[in-house]
């Protein structure tokens, strides 16, 4: 495994999965989820889920999928959200009182979506830093 790599690709893909989580939740789709009051530390667990789910497809791209290109990142990204998406919201589901689909597609949606973008980045470095 390429450690350099690793790091680099790790660390720009948890920025992406930040930048790009912001403008899903936090602006896009701000009405359907619920959002962290002010005065908590939800900025810094939410950063670092960011940052470990960067490192996370990094290490699966580096060390036992070897992708490096933008458009098989996009894919193995897109069908690791899809899993994420679907094994989190089922859980979700499971602790509500009330079942809300509406939610439940959403988020997964939105999980595919971050998931494919972070890996296409993660697999776009992958190929730049050998």
């Amino acid at each position: 495994m390429n450690t350099k790599s690793f790091l680099v690709a790790g660390l720009v893909g948890g920025i992406v999965d930040w930048l790009l989580g912001w403008l899903l939740y936090g602006i896009i789709f701000i009405n359907m989820f619920p959002q962290p009051n002010e005065d908590s530390n939800a900025i810094i667990y939410i950063t670092c889920g960011c940052i470990a789910f960067g490192f996370f497809i990094s290490y699966i791209f580096n060390k036992w999928a070897q992708i490096s290109t933008f458009t098989d990142g996009l894919t193995a990204g897109a069908i690791i959200g899809l899993f994420m998406g679907l094994i989190t919201n089922f859980f979700r589901l499971y602790e509500q009182a009330s079942v809300n689909y509406e939610m439940f597609f959403t988020d997964s949606g939105i999980s595919i979506v971050l998931a494919a973008v972070v890996g296409a980045f993660v697999g776009l470095i992958n190929g730049k830093i050998k």
